[in-house]
């Protein structure tokens, strides 16, 4: 599953999100989270089968991009 939410401001500015692809098979940690990204608990940050990272955001459009050539390794 992959899961993708993003709440914008009066501006149309990305204010929160959550970019997750989703697979129990491979993943049993962190609610089968393989790959993640979101801005919870006030800093953007990356989860990878289980482990929580901080990343240097540059911008969300960025992130997706980034999230869908990571996820190309899982998804076939």
């Amino acid at each position: 599953m992959i899961k993708i939410e993003a709440w914008q401001d009066s501006k149309g500015i990305v204010v929160k999100y959550n970019i997750a692809y989703i697979n129990f098979n491979l993943c049993q940690e962190d609610n089968g989270r393989v790959i993640g990204y979101d801005n919870a608990h006030d800093y953007h940050h990356k989860h990878f089968f289980g482990k929580i990272s901080p990343i240097d955001f540059i911008s969300y459009e960025n992130l997706v991009t980034q999230f869908e050539q990571e996820i190309k390794e899982y998804i076939q």
